[in-house]
């Protein structure tokens, strides 16, 4: 991990929310922008985890989603530092529409023409009555490009969501908003991005090793 961030260059820890209930369902739920959940008691190890890894680390800023599963986690993550949490509206998680709640299973039982279309091509696609990846697109990355450019020189933080840090990641490595299901984010993930020069670059995607013994099947 960087010790520092040179005068010209921004360090970003992006980072997945710890995990909620809807996480640890066999099978998970779908867990959108509609419901507004707190962490499980795994989660708020995995958050204590990943503050602990964090803590020695220069951070100057923690920004996140607006949602409390994310709050949650970047709250244990700034106290350490002694730094405030700024919630950020553009990175709140996908709309997945009338299937907020469902299983996969059960919204491809339930919508099943919507469901093949989704699967077919998320890109222009919605969940049903809810976002397409090229609209989370469209919101997310200008929001993540205002957020480096703001704070080079420095360390920050931003905890967001599965959809939304999988479609951001999507578009630096060159994929279509639609492949974002091909990049995993796991609950309490780090990806580390480096932005300098105009140019953001993952050096490291989904780093698992701070948080030890899996908390979350």
């Amino acid at each position: 991990m960087p010790p520092c961030p040179a005068p010209d260059t921004c360090w970003l820890y992006l980072i997945r929310h710890a995990a909620t209930e809807n996480n640890r369902a066999d099978p998970p739920r779908l867990q959108g922008r509609r419901l507004d959940v707190p962490l499980s008691p795994e989660g708020f190890e995995q958050a204590s985890r990943t503050a602990r890894f964090l803590a020695p680390l220069r951070v100057d800023a923690v920004y996140s989603s607006p949602l409390l599963r994310a709050r949650q986690t970047a709250e244990a993550i700034a106290q350490p530092h002694g730094l405030g949490v700024q919630c950020v509206e553009a990175i709140t998680e996908v709309d997945v529409g009338q299937w907020e709640g469902l299983s996969w299973d059960e919204a491809q039982r339930r919508d099943p023409e919507a469901a093949r279309a989704f699967m077919a091509d998320a890109g222009t696609n919605p969940y049903l009555g809810g976002e397409t990846m090229q609209e989370v697109d469209r919101r997310v990355v200008p929001a993540f490009g205002t957020l480096l450019g703001d704070n080079v020189g420095r360390a920050i933080v931003v905890v967001a969501h599965n959809v939304v840090n999988r479609v951001y990641l999507a578009h630096l490595f060159g994929l279509p908003a639609a492949r974002y299901r091909s990049i995993t984010q796991d609950n309490g993930g780090i990806s580390l991005l480096r932005f300098g020069e105009g140019q953001t670059k993952p050096i490291t995607v989904n780093s698992l090793f701070h948080l030890g013994d899996p908390v979350v099947q």
